[in-house]
């Protein structure tokens, strides 16, 4: 078995998966240009969502599609540049959304979230992150009683065929559920199984810290200097260059640059999203979707959290953080949001595929070399089981998956 092994990238899924290569007997150097769970780790609502069994889908109702093209909403913004170049990704995005194919990718995406939690609360134990985690639960909140009915239908589907456990929530018992709610709302679908983290980029580091103190080598350097070298691979670190057998490539948003390198065109693309910190007077007690809107408040040790839907632009475009500000107005019907802390919000980007299904596999044409990446919305509830089923592909041991939904292979 090859013993050494470097991971690229230090976000939930790259941690996770040297943590699991390291059980398995790897010598593992991760590496990173900074700590780990500072980039796309850092800046989710911090949920591991048992809840998630579907994959997102691209919007196909025509009055949502006009708001999105008139920059109505909070929902989505866009950028004409990032249209442009992510154009044929998004088309293929459509077209998987179709509800046929949208069922074929949630029977694969659904057998990896249902491990979320099992694979998880290990490594929350063996890192000593009790205090970041609750388990009480995720609202998806409703402002009008034809979306919550139709939810509450929805839920009871996902119960049936994928076991996610919820609690409908009538008006007055949201109301006492969530006594901050500043007017009436028709209900909520109360997610029972979903975990809510309140530092998220801590989680990742107490996962790298169990890493190194196993053993595990934990290294600044730059994925971009990785190169074949002799039977292996090789990267540039701060203390030179390491070299090892074989390689993972984990690294989110920053993937799809690298790979066209080595000449891969797969249909990725990104989403971006924004977070901005409150004191307000009092706050939500579990984290909460305002389903019709779109935003997430979360409860986090720096204050509430305000997180956005998805901004179409280039991963090194400029901020524009106008659905944070549509978000504000729209969460302050609800909440007394207090005043945000003094600090530029929070900018990041989430690494998807038109298909909707991650990356995870053998590259095809690189011996040696391995892929994990395009986990989309999920990467930090689905990193400790994507990192288990790539160590077990790496290791040829059994594997806890049929990994074959996520193969590279299937881009030709």
């Amino acid at each position: 078995m090859t013993s050494s092994i470097l991971v690229l990238g230090a976000g939930m899924v790259g941690t996770c998966t040297a943590l699991h290569l390291q059980q398995r007997g790897f010598d593992v150097t991760l590496v990173d240009r900074g700590a780990p769970g500072q980039e796309t780790s850092l800046g989710n609502a911090g949920l591991i969502q048992r809840e998630a069994v579907e994959p997102y889908p691209f919007p196909r109702e025509p009055g949502f599609m006009l708001d999105v093209a008139l920059g109505r909403g909070a929902q989505v913004h866009w950028h004409a540049q990032g249209l442009w170049q992510m154009g044929k990704s998004l088309l293929g995005y459509l077209h998987h959304s179709h509800p046929l194919r949208h069922a074929q990718a949630t029977a694969a995406y659904s057998r990896l979230i249902a491990h979320a939690n099992n694979e998880h609360g290990p490594l929350i134990a063996a890192a000593g992150a009790q205090d970041l985690v609750a388990h009480e639960g995720y609202r998806y909140v409703f402002r009008t009683s034809e979306a919550f009915d139709k939810a509450a239908q929805r839920a009871e589907d996902l119960l049936a065929r994928f076991g996610v456990r919820f609690q409908a929530e009538n008006s007055a018992q949201l109301a006492q559920a969530e006594p901050a709610l500043r007017r009436p709302l028709a209900g909520a679908v109360h997610w029972l199984d979903t975990w809510a983290v309140n530092d998220p980029g801590t989680l990742v580091q107490r996962y790298a810290n169990l890493f190194v103190a196993r053993g595990g080598c934990l290294l600044m350097g730059d994925a971009a200097s990785l190169r074949a070298q002799g039977a292996g691979w090789s990267v540039h670190t701060a203390e030179g260059r390491v070299q090892a057998e074989q390689a993972v490539l984990a690294l989110g948003p920053w993937s799809d640059g690298f790979i066209r390198t080595l000449g891969y065109r797969f249909p990725l693309f990104i989403k971006r999203g924004y977070h901005q910190h409150y004191t307000p007077s009092a706050s939500v007690r579990q984290p909460m979707l305002d389903a019709e809107r779109g935003y997430v408040l979360a409860p986090m040790q720096r204050g509430l959290r305000l997180t956005t839907g998805a901004e179409f632009a280039p991963i090194d475009a400029s901020p524009t953080p106008v659905q944070l500000a549509k978000a504000e107005a729209l969460a302050r019907e609800l909440i007394d949001l207090g005043q945000p802390l003094p600090e530029q919000p929070w900018l990041g980007a989430r690494p998807c595929v038109a298909d909707m299904l991650p990356v995870m596999g053998p590259a095809p044409r690189h011996p040696g070399l391995w892929f994990n990446f395009g986990h989309a919305h999920q990467g930090f509830t689905l990193g400790p089981v994507a990192g288990r089923l790539l160590a077990e592909m790496v290791s040829g041991e059994p594997l806890c998956i049929d990994p074959a939904p996520y193969s590279p292979k299937r881009f030709g």
